[in-house]
């Protein structure tokens, strides 16, 4: 099934997750000698003072876990490959920089998003790009010119980013669907044979898995803007290196992606700036309507491993396209529900 590269799959596993448990305490340290922390007040409501500097642990368990695996190179045909690495390698670190800052000095969003755009243009200049469409219709592939694919790209890795960064509001919530979306994706890679790239979603699975050892309910650190933004361009990427899997990125992340675009409206309804932080996302909601942190965050990896798990066992993409449909009205209908109580 993996091509006869069970074993270097396993320790880029193993890698991934040595180090990020490894390093997730130095960034556990980092935060509270630097006083980079969390405290209890305002949107979240844990308990004590974390450090917000624990996605340098990931961050280090991911790249290590990268490098391990490219000491001995799995053979690929496709001469693009090493430019879509070093495009994830290089956007991944500007990211991981720009949370570093935010964390430290609390930037305004405007250079956030310009940090994000950016990040996207080296990912456009790797060729790591959202060309390529099959119409679930007609089934056809549909290649999109440069005037349509680079702004499309730019919106897509911002639109990610912003997902994951807002996602991470509760313990374990973000990591964990990361974690989910890194399992889907190899397994896709692995039945298209796309044996050279896989180690770059099984890195990213095992540096999730060795941070969620400190991030699960109730978390030791927390992720921060430097984890977050960095796991919101891998996704962004690797969805579009694993053959531009749109509908499948999108049926592992549909939930958060619903919530952002209500939350954005929501807040401009009420007159609110729509990028200023509050309780008004899904997660928070269900928190403040009851639902235990646990009960949620479960919710959620369930829900991305039931619906990302049917993307890879429906191969119509029209049926793809009615199940993104379905989960989009139900969430919807709960967002209401719960908006309409308040």
């Amino acid at each position: 099934m993996f091509g006869g590269y069970e074993y270097r799959y396993l320790f880029t596993l193993l890698t991934g997750f040595g180090l990020a448990l490894l390093f997730t305490r130095l960034g556990w340290w980092l935060g509270l000698r630097w006083e980079i922390v969390a405290r209890p007040g305002g949107r979240r409501q844990h308990q004590g003072v974390v450090s917000r500097l624990g996605g340098i642990g990931l961050v280090l368990g991911f790249y290590g876990a990268l490098a391990y695996a490219q000491l001995a190179p799995i053979p690929t045909i496709d001469p693009l490959e090493s430019r879509r690495f070093w495009g994830l390698v290089g956007g991944g670190l500007l990211m991981f920089a720009l949370g570093l800052t935010d964390d430290r000095y609390d930037l305004p969003p405007w250079v956030q998003y310009l940090g994000y755009l950016l990040a996207a243009g080296v990912a456009i200049a790797a060729l790591i790009i959202l060309e390529q469409f099959n119409n679930p219709f007609t089934n056809t592939l549909l290649n999109l010119p440069a005037w349509l694919y680079i702004p499309l790209t730019l919106f897509w890795f911002t639109g990610m980013t912003v997902t994951v960064n807002w996602l991470d509001g509760l313990d374990g919530l973000a990591v964990g669907v990361t974690a989910i979306f890194a399992v889907i994706l190899t397994l896709h890679m692995v039945r298209v044979e796309q044996y050279s790239v896989a180690p770059q979603a099984i890195a990213l699975l095992g540096a999730t898995l060795g941070f969620l050892v400190y991030n699960v309910p109730p978390a030791r650190v927390h992720l921060g803007s430097n984890g977050a933004l960095t796991l919101g361009y891998l996704l962004a990427a690797l969805g579009l290196i694993a053959g531009a899997r749109v509908a499948t990125v999108l049926l592992v992340l549909w939930i958060p992606i619903m919530d952002v675009a209500w939350t954005i409206i929501d807040r401009l309804r009420h007159g609110v700036p729509p990028f200023l932080g509050d309780r008004r996302h899904l997660h928070f909601r269900l928190r403040d309507a009851g639902l235990s942190t646990r009960t949620i965050v479960t919710l959620y990896w369930g829900c991305s491993a039931l619906f990302g798990t049917l993307a890879l066992l429906i191969s119509s993409r029209l049926y793809k396209l009615l199940a993104l449909g379905g989960l989009g009205v139900l969430v919807l209908a709960v967002l209401c529900y719960l908006s309409r109580k308040e």
